[in-house]
């Protein structure tokens, strides 16, 4: 008898911990999918949070890894890896980007921009020197705007970026938001990072640009502290800007090169944008996963997001659910499960 009492105190230590890393299990199997997600700011990271409340009415905990961001995001989920470890994210505090849990597996699914989906699947854009993954599937493209936005301080009297190379003004250009457009404006009107500072200007987008700059330009969605879209938020309200339009012709090459398309800055957009001005848009955060996903688990994904659309609304972003465009990903497979589902409710014909 006393071996026995000395033993079970023992035992139960390691009982414990038997049942915590079983309970720690995840996986689409185990009901508890991981998804690879970003900041809670971030587009990514706020869409795995409308997935998790819409995916628990269907009896899954989903589990979200929240540094599975940035261009790795696609190669994390096409090729099954773990969790990164975590790193600090200077521009969002750690309670809006947290440590992921414990005892998280392997990257089941995620959330991406389309134009970084579309890019890895064909193996082009920054993943142009790699293999093209060709087992990423989209399960659901939420719709997402972002809008390419060109804008001076008032105070420079730059009203086209022509004035720039004519003039050969020493600018200092604050680049913004996510994707190559800026590169490709300036080229348009023969300018690059090279010919600017040999001019005496400078490019960037560290902290310190947003105050010392003449011109700016990138992507912006609405106003939102999202990392990728604060910036205009921010300077709009601090600096008096003339919002430039771009000419015709290189709105219609950005749009023939890219995973945009013609539209408009609607006015009001920003402080400064009194006018509707005509640019190039693009829109998709998606929902995708890998063609080895069980095709039960897309068609619940897609169902969920389809019942649950009301999660989308009371996000910090502009996310709405178009029963026209949430099965379409350029060339981008639809994963089966999903199209069963899209089909079944006759948004697919």
């Amino acid at each position: 008898m006393s071996n026995l009492r000395l033993s079970f105190p023992c035992a139960i230590p390691l009982l414990l911990s038997a049942a915590f890393f079983a309970g720690a299990q995840t996986g689409i199997k185990e009901k508890k999918p991981v998804f690879g997600g970003a900041c809670r700011l971030c587009p990514w990271g706020a869409m795995a949070e409308v997935v998790q409340a819409a995916m628990k009415p269907y009896g899954y905990d989903v589990q979200i890894c929240y540094n599975c961001n940035a261009a790795d995001a696609p190669r994390i989920v096409s090729e099954a890896r773990m969790p990164p470890p975590y790193k600090p994210d200077p521009a969002v505090p750690e309670i809006l980007a947290p440590r992921n849990a414990p005892g998280l597996g392997a990257i089941d699914f995620g959330a991406v921009a389309i134009e970084f989906l579309r890019n890895a699947y064909r193996g082009t854009g920054m993943y142009a020197k790699e293999k093209p993954r060709t087992n990423l599937r989209l399960i659901a493209n939420i719709q997402d705007p972002s809008y390419v936005l060109v804008a001076a301080k008032a105070e420079t009297g730059i009203t086209d970026l022509s004035q720039i190379r004519q003039k050969r003004w020493p600018v200092r250009v604050l680049t913004a938001g996510i994707g190559g457009d800026s590169a490709r404006i300036l080229a348009h009107f023969g300018l690059s990072r090279q010919t600017i500072e040999a001019a005496g200007g400078h490019v960037g987008n560290m902290p310190e640009d947003r105050e010392k700059f003449d011109v700016v330009i990138g992507g912006g969605g609405v106003m939102t502290t999202a990392p990728e879209w604060r910036i205009w938020t921010e300077i709009s309200q601090k600096f008096d800007l003339n919002f430039i339009q771009l000419p015709d012709d290189l709105l219609a090459e950005l749009a023939l090169e890219g995973e945009e398309e013609r539209g408009v800055i609607p006015a009001g957009l920003y402080r400064g944008i009194d006018r509707p001005i005509p640019t190039v848009v693009r829109t998709g955060t998606v929902i995708y996963g890998r063609a080895d996903m069980p095709d039960d688990f897309a068609y619940t994904v897609a169902k969920a997001m389809d019942e649950q659309q009301h999660l989308l609304q009371w996000r910090h972003l502009n996310f709405s659910y178009n029963v026209h465009t949430v099965w379409k990903g350029y060339e981008v497979p639809l994963h089966p499960g999903a199209a069963r589902y899209y089909k079944k409710k006759g948004y697919m014909r």
